[in-house]
């Protein structure tokens, strides 16, 4: 099975590498106010994909923060819990009559 994922990764990095080789004209992006930026296609296509982890990246802080305190309460309640003995509960006796 992990030689069939190697084997899957190679493929996908090869056609991608043969893609990007294939893009390699020059492109012009044009920004707000004038601006503009030329270079090859797979260079644009690239810093996009990593202005799109980064924010993808970002957005994913603040709920792994949030996981992260929320384990270390839990644990510390379970370790406390641990630490107290626990008092058996007993039925209640049943009616004399």
């Amino acid at each position: 099975m992990r030689l069939i994922a190697w084997v899957i990764r190679v493929l996908v990095f090869v056609l991608l590498l043969v893609l990007a080789l294939g893009n390699t004209d020059p492109a012009t992006l044009h920004f707000l106010a004038g601006y503009s930026w030329q270079a090859p296609l797979i260079l644009i296509g690239l810093a996009f994909f990593v202005v799109g982890l980064l924010a993808g990246l970002l957005s994913a802080l603040p709920p792994l923060f949030r996981l992260r305190m929320e384990n270390g309460r839990l644990k510390r309640d379970l370790r406390s819990a641990k630490e107290t003995p626990a008092t058996p509960v007993e039925p209640p006796l049943p009616p004399l009559i």
